[in-house]
């Protein structure tokens, strides 16, 4: 544990956002997973959302986010197809 007045201040700051960022992953995560398993224009758009949204606020790496988006864009077109 941090000894320091400012180090303990950045203990409970990581904390914080630690917890938020947690939650934010896993809401990406469930919006991809919806997605993968039932491929309609409608969760694919909104797992595309939430994935921009993690890359803008850089919870997940932005060619991660695209790599994932192209992946459901892919398998959504196929489906049509």
């Amino acid at each position: 544990m941090p000894r320091i007045r400012s180090a303990k201040k950045r203990l409970r700051q990581t904390i914080t956002r630690t917890k938020a960022n947690r939650a934010q992953r896993s809401i990406i995560k469930t919006a991809v997973k919806k997605a993968r398993q039932e491929t309609t224009a409608e969760t694919v758009k909104a797992a595309a959302s939430a994935l921009d949204r993690g890359a803008r606020k850089r919870l997940i790496h932005p060619n991660a986010a695209a790599r994932r988006k192209s992946r459901l864009a892919k398998k959504l077109a196929k489906l049509k197809a």
